[in-house]
């Protein structure tokens, strides 16, 4: 027996979530149906597998469904929702297109999985960035609320998918071989060469001058905490980095929470590891960086450090947060949303 589950994308992110899948011993018929956009045989969790072309037949007698697929009007989602969904099939929903509809929840387990109920058949996954920040801030809403957040992203090529790891690979070598005045780089994927340098830019410009990207962290995380009032304002940032995305928080509270006490509370937050401890027979402190994240134990949880006390306000925090942003910004949280059905007993294995 087991769930039958039909991933639907091969790309970064599909391809992800059948490793998580296979890593969590999801109970599911193994190995799940996977669909692209073209017939093809691919190695995927270490095993080889066929991908099936899409079509309705796809989500047929399927029990979960999980889009990992294109985004926009010609979409994984957009274009096989309504088609799964009336197949009987729980959808959940990697990409953008539906997070902040009304009728639509958008779940992370360790946060709000309350908002999955019997009747909502169809959720969204928030985006990366998102994720990682509401893993670590929502403890503190809860205990002491949380009036305002300010957020810089530092986000790894990864998160544009598979050509961004490509693009700084090809340009690194030459940037550290002939310097960077000259280096060719493609405007499809990122706007500026990426090797050694930083880009304020990622996803499209919007009105006011944000990026889509600042504004999905500033709409998602409001419906995730269910609090319209919180401010926030984002800078995302597009780094060297092959994956892992860094965050640097700060958080003004309604009531006071010392660092300290911010530190014990995170200690116990479900998927938050504190890394945060002085250094030891004089050492330096221990802090997460995206190179902490290659290592097993911390693959799958939101790493903290750098908790200390904002001084340029009353009730303020600053704190430093990791997160590998294909496995839990994207593959790990749709797994999770399932294992939370299955919890529930919503899906029967």
């Amino acid at each position: 027996m087991g769930v039958k589950v039909t991933v639907v994308g091969v790309g970064l992110v599909g391809e992800a979530i059948v490793q998580c899948l296979k890593d969590r011993k999801f109970p599911c018929q193994w190995p799940p149906r996977v669909v692209a956009t073209r017939e093809r045989p691919e190695t995927l969790a270490g095993e080889k597998m066929l991908v099936e072309e899409t079509c309705a037949d796809s989500f047929q007698g399927t029990d979960l469904v999980l889009f990992a697929g294109q985004e926009g009007a010609k979409g994984a989602s957009v274009t096989w929702r309504e088609t799964a969904v009336k197949a009987g099939a729980w959808c959940i929903d990697n990409g953008r297109d539906f997070r902040m509809a009304a009728d639509t929840p958008l779940v992370v387990p360790e946060v709000n999985a309350d908002a999955i109920t019997p009747e909502t058949h169809f959720i969204a996954s928030p985006n990366c960035s998102t994720i990682q920040m509401v893993v670590a801030v929502a403890p503190i809403h809860r205990a002491v609320g949380i009036k305002r957040i300010v957020v810089a992203t530092y986000q790894a090529t990864s998160g544009w998918g598979m050509r961004g790891p490509q693009e700084l690979r090809a340009q690194l070598p030459k940037a550290l071989a002939n310097g960077v005045e000259n280096l060719e780089y493609d405007p499809k994927v990122f706007n500026r060469p990426i090797a050694l340098n930083c880009i304020p830019h990622i996803d499209a410009f919007l009105e006011g001058d944000y990026t889509r990207e600042e504004m999905k962290m500033v709409h998602e995380t409001r419906k995730i905490l269910g609090d319209e009032k919180i401010k926030i304002s984002a800078t995302a940032v597009r780094v060297p980095v092959l994956n892992g995305h860094s965050e640097a928080v700060w958080i003004e509270t309604k009531k006071k929470l010392s660092a300290d006490a911010a530190r014990e509370l995170l200690r116990t937050a479900p998927g938050v590891v504190v890394m945060d401890e002085p250094g030891k027979d004089g050492g330096p402190r221990t802090y997460p960086t995206a190179l902490d994240l290659v290592k097993p134990e911390y693959r799958d949880v939101t790493l903290v450090g750098r908790i200390r006390e904002d001084i340029s306000t009353k009730n303020g925090l600053a704190m430093w947060v990791v997160s590998d942003n294909i496995r839990k910004g994207a593959a790990l949280n749709v797994v999770q949303v399932g294992e939370e059905l299955l919890r529930r007993g919503y899906l029967k294995a």
